[in-house]
């Protein structure tokens, strides 16, 4: 009898817990994604392969890709998809940030990161500021 009793307990326990990991995982910040989707005015960057995204937010982003013609759109505002370069540090950098502008120490609060594209699609043939 016992034995039933404590292996429905750790059954109620492991589900629970993998219903906790389903719900964590869908309220993941935005900040700390893997994958995510910018807009914002493609320009160029400084090495030869590399370009910059200035999102309406003040963001900038390095972005590079290999699938991706990017400099047909420079000058354009896209929509870009891809990958962040190390989703887990840059999420923990954009929460200091977070944490700082909370306490009145607002320089430099603008996600900066690095992408690689996968997907790209031109908003507009113009940029605006």
């Amino acid at each position: 009898m016992n034995l039933k009793i404590v292996t429905g307990i750790i059954a109620l326990f492991m589900f629970t817990g993998a219903a906790g990991l389903a719900t964590a995982e869908d309220t993941t910040k935005t900040t700390h994604k893997k994958t995510r989707e910018l807009s914002g005015c493609l320009q160029k960057g400084e090495d030869a392969n590399e370009y910059n995204l200035a999102t309406k937010d003040g963001g900038t982003w390095e972005i590079k890709s290999d699938s991706v013609k990017l400099d047909e759109h420079v000058g354009h505002t896209v929509k870009v998809v891809g990958v962040v370069s190390n989703a887990t540090a840059h999420g923990m950098k954009e929460d200091a940030k977070a944490e700082m502008k909370e306490h009145g120490m607002e320089k430099h609060t603008a996600e900066r990161g690095h992408m690689t594209v996968t997907d790209l699609t031109m908003v507009s043939d113009t940029c605006q500021k």
